[in-house]
């Protein structure tokens, strides 16, 4: 597995090393240790999530808060999509800001993005399904959200709005400057 560090040092696009054959292909698409020994920290995975989407579906932007706040590793296994993160926390040398990478099946990276951040995904293929790891169980109570199309975020999401399907909780999700924040100096994980 090999680690590249997007503009947002702390947003890690990891690249499985692929061996492919007449057959098929092998990969290791989870090591922790190397993930771990990579950030300086260990991340324990609890919980696995799966969603399909057909082309123009945009789940976003989500993240849920203290104590229940999640890291996540992302990657599609059929199709490809545009994966968005936005820093939330307050203080950061790069709050506000956001990197875009594109997951597909075809090059099976993946995107590790850590507590304190929002996340979404738009497809861009005719479908996607798209799986991701969590450290942290689902919380309702916790959960909120970004406006995905707020101006002062600058996310182009490479397809058009007309072409786009959300749902009504993604339609009304609070601007930016609306949004609740994370606090940079707390403690979001263990080293």
């Amino acid at each position: 597995m090999n680690f590249e560090r997007t503009a947002i040092p702390d947003v890690v696009i990891c690249k499985p090393d692929i061996y492919g054959d007449p057959r098929g292909y092998f990969m290791e698409s989870f090591r922790g240790d190397h993930l771990s020994e990579f950030l300086g920290y260990s991340v324990d995975f609890c919980q696995d999530n799966e969603s399909s989407s057909s082309f123009g579906v945009l789940r976003g932007l989500h993240y849920q808060l203290p104590p229940f706040a999640q890291t996540k590793l992302v990657r599609v296994l059929v199709g490809k999509v545009l994966d968005v993160a936005v820093d939330m926390r307050k203080g950061s040398p790069t709050f506000g800001e956001s990197v875009a990478v594109e997951l597909s099946s075809e090059n099976k990276h993946q995107l590790f993005i850590p507590r304190g951040f929002a996340h979404g995904f738009v497809v861009l293929s005719e479908s996607a399904t798209f799986f991701y790891k969590c450290d942290n169980y689902y919380a309702p109570e916790f959960d909120t959200g970004l406006a995905f199309d707020d101006p002062e975020l600058k996310i182009d999401w490479r397809i058009k709005l007309e072409e786009m399907m959300l749902s009504e909780k993604d339609k009304n999700q609070p601007s930016f400057s609306n949004a609740k924040y994370f606090d940079f100096d707390q403690k979001l994980y263990s080293k």
